[in-house]
């Protein structure tokens, strides 16, 4: 039976339902259908028990029934991500501008694409996307037709369609940003220039392309760095002057026939709204000061440094590997082709060297790293022509001249925000030694925390002790002039009351122990001047010499354990791997400027988020986890990320809404157990890093896509007022219709000196927005602090 029916679902699929549908609308499938009908009614018992017996199924029946199953498959499709639906945009007008390539070029680009209303309805279907706004409701605020009918005359008013903001602090700096309807017409041209020129970028550059971004740029440079003798870092800083945006335009022109599109450009520019500035503040962390074209103009400009690391390296690998070759052998033909292409004469200077030279390059919007296998004169040559190709070609400054450091020898050097450092794998012989060693080090120092706790425990004790017995006698029976308080009674002023004095005067004995004492520690005193010279020696010397034990244990016998591990040829190498380190110091000073922690690093109640309801205080600290867990999940320092999640982020989240509703932290961690969950203890972090990676959809890990999203930073808000009915505002964010039940102040808390550390917070908010007022709706709210949208995605020109 279930054979047979199979054969009916394949003749099914045979079947094109183009002609089914044709045969239902002429009525011909009803009639068809009735006449079947008909013809089984006398003999319909007989037919269901032919049925059961043969296992025969009717043909029509099986249709019928596969027509209403498909009708209920089509209902439970699974909706595609707001990334999928970009994509789907970016490719429909792809179509419309590989229309227009003829003779090598793209001709007309801005008449015939970009001022159609249709584009510009599918770019701001992109923004509103970027902004987690439904595309499925159109949105009459923005006039397609009348933006479309400007652009094509030629008589669209960018200044117009322009606000400035300027700083409230003495820099008095003044960011120009775009209006939303100069905001689609930008954002129909970066789609459009992405189409023209995608496909000419080298490999090298990372910068948020198709499948390439700042992951795949660690993962590329710490694969490399494994096997390179020496690194350097270039990160370019200049503000786009008349200089650099012409020679931009010139290398548009190869490509783009289009006066129209560079007189659009140029107003651009001239207004100051194209935001497009190398150094400065980190790229594609979601700022609101980097422009929607800075990604493909920057990538457009400095493609030809692309290329041209292309033709040094290639000279300088071809000319060391020849050198390797004999006389008699006949060089490569490749490498004497490259050598004609760098213009090389003299192919009888060539190096001494040994071994083969490699060079290395990545490259992420306006920072480049470098790293060479071979001697340090190629890495020093290498550095200059780069160096001089960058200021002399396209006229752009160099921030950090560092000569190239050794990368065995150095301590990490700074790449996109995190440390990326060059380390030996050890042996499973080496590492179980190691493991040895750390077990007999934890073990020690378990035992001298329960030394210190049980001696600080005497110790409080022993003021307590103390001060019982100083309201008892009153100072006159304790005769003995060698005690402690005999000692500080002399100190005591006249008509001052017994617990007074005794408080007041060994706190003022104890700061004078802490002058003279490295540990500065109330704890410490009561522990080691205290308790341990009342104890009995015997004890004491028994603690200290298990601890020197222990000392001398992990420091010798680990030796001679390796001692007698098979030792590596001379002939081998290490097996080194690059090493991506998260930067915790960075993130722990962070944590104490955004009053997480205190100056000792304990954590403590954020004033600023206090007035914010419970499920968005919430939102904050978990979206600050999630960016951890998302950006540092494969660092090999993770373990302190989860210790900082563990011990200062989740404590300081539940020490927040304890102050809020005035009550004790247990019972608010047991009220709020289930909204906690959230923000993942120690233990539950590798289980949130897998659900991660299995939740979310494959486009919206592609950073092309979610370009200024997944890597933004978090932002602080606070609470400025409720919104009312005599003062209403709606939602800022671009494209949401939704009314803002509150209103809120942006703080721009930290400028870090480009290139900075990737902390999880913004790290360069423009100090023009520094306590500007934003209306934002709950989801966009909480969009914001989870990391769903960027600061990019809110207008800031609604209270202008």
């Amino acid at each position: 039976m279930f054979r047979k029916r199979n054969l009916v679902m394949d003749l099914w699929r045979r079947v094109d339902l183009g002609d089914v549908e044709a045969l239902i609308s002429r009525g011909l499938w009803s009639r068809a259908m009735s006449t079947h009908s008909k013809s089984a009614l006398p003999v319909a018992d007989n037919a269901d028990m032919d049925d059961k017996q043969t296992g025969m199924f009717s043909l029509a029946g099986e249709l019928a029934s596969l027509v209403e199953e498909s009708s209920h498959v089509d209902d439970t499709k699974p909706r595609r991500s707001r990334m999928e639906l970009k994509r789907s945009l970016e490719l429909r007008l792809k179509k419309r501008v590989k229309e227009q390539y003829t003779d090598g070029k793209y001709s007309d680009l801005l008449k015939k694409v970009i001022a159609r209303p249709e584009t510009l309805r599918d770019a701001y279907d992109c923004i509103r996307l970027n902004s987690n706004v439904s595309i499925a409701e159109r949105n009459g605020t923005v006039a397609f037709d009348s933006i479309a009918e400007e652009l094509s005359s030629g008589v669209f008013d960018v200044t117009s369609n322009t606000f400035s903001l300027a700083a409230r602090d003495k820099t008095k700096e003044v960011l120009v940003l775009p209006s939303v309807a100069l905001k689609v017409v930008q954002e129909a041209i970066r789609i459009v220039l992405e189409v023209v020129f995608s496909p000419q970028f080298s490999k090298i550059s990372h910068s948020c392309r198709s499948g390439r971004g700042r992951a795949s740029a660690l993962k590329y440079i710490s694969n490399n760095m494994s096997h390179s003798d020496w690194c350097f870092f270039l990160s370019l800083e200049k503000k786009v002057d008349v200089s650099v945006f012409e020679n931009l335009l010139s290398v548009m022109e190869e490509k783009i026939e289009d006066s129209g599109l560079s007189i659009l450009l140029r107003s651009m520019f001239e207004a100051r709204v194209l935001n497009l500035e190398f150094g400065g503040f980190p790229k594609g962390h979601g700022l609101p000061q980097e422009g929607v074209l800075s990604r493909v103009l920057m990538n457009i400009y400095l493609d030809r440094f692309d290329h041209e690391f292309y033709r040094i390296s290639m000279r300088h690998e071809a000319l060391d590997l020849d050198s390797n070759t004999d006389e008699d052998k006949p060089g490569s033909k490749l490498r004497s082709w490259f050598r004609r292409q760098a213009g090389e004469q003299d192919l009888k200077s060539i190096p001494e060297k040994d071994i083969a030279l490699r060079v290395y390059c990545c490259r992420f919007m306006d920072e480049i790293f470098f790293s060479v296998s071979g001697p340090e004169k190629a890495a020093v040559d290498i550095r200059s022509e780069a160096i001089g190709f960058l200021r002399n070609s396209l006229h752009l400054d160099i921030t950090d001249e560092t000569d190239p450091s050794p990368c065995e020898a150095t301590s990490g050097l700074r790449v996109l925000g995190t440390l990326v450092r060059k380390n030996v794998r050890e042996s499973p012989a080496g590492k179980a030694v190691h493991k040895l060693k750390e077990k007999v080090r934890l073990f020690a120092l378990q035992k001298e925390e329960a030394w210190t706790l049980g001696t600080v425990r005497i110790g409080k004790k022993w003021l307590g002790h103390g001060l019982k017995k100083v309201k008892e006698s009153e100072i006159k029976g304790l005769a003995d002039s060698n005690s402690t308080l005999s000692q500080i009674s002399c100190h005591r002023k006249a008509g001052m009351e017994t617990d007074h004095w005794y408080k007041v005067l060994l706190r003022i004995w104890m700061e004078d122990v802490l002058r003279t004492s490295a540990d500065r520690s109330e704890e410490f005193i009561l522990s080691k001047h205290v308790v341990e010279p009342a104890l009995p020696q015997e004890l004491r010397d028994a603690f200290y010499k298990f601890q020197s034990s222990a000392a001398a244990y992990v420091s010798s016998e680990t030796g001679k354990v390796e001692a007698l591990l098979p030792s590596p040829l001379s002939h081998e190498r290490p097996n080194f791997f690059g090493d991506v380190v998260a930067p915790t110091k960075a993130i722990r000073k962070r944590l104490f400027r955004y009053g997480l922690v205190t100056t000792d690093g304990y954590a403590r109640t954020n004033s600023m988020l206090i007035l914010q309801d419970t499920a968005q205080i919430i939102d904050w600290f978990s979206g600050l986890v999630r960016r951890w867990v998302i950006w540092y999940g494969g660092c090999s320092n993770f373990d302190e990320i989860k210790g900082l999640i563990d011990n200062q982020v989740r404590k300081s989240c539940i020490r927040t809404l304890a102050s809020k509703y005035r009550i004790h932290e247990d019972k608010i961690e047991k009220r709020l157990d289930v909204e906690l969950s959230t923000i993942p203890s120690a233990e539950d972090i590798e289980q949130e890093i897998q659900h991660e990676k299995l939740d979310s959809p494959a486009f919206d890990k592609d950073e092309h896509l979610s370009y200024g999203i997944s890597n933004s930073g978090l932002c602080l808000l606070s609470l400025a007022r409720i919104v009312s009915e005599s003062r209403s505002c709606n939602c800022f964010v671009i494209g949401c219709a939704m009314a803002a039940p509150a209103v809120y102040t942006l703080h721009a808390m930290e400028r870090q000196k480009f290139p900075g550390w990737k902390t999880g917070f913004s790290v360069c908010i423009h100090p023009s927005l520094n306590g500007r007022r934003i209306g934002l709706c709950k989801q966009h709210l909480k969009d914001l602090y989870i990391g769903h949208i960027s600061l990019q995605a809110i207008d800031f020109g609604g209270w202008r």
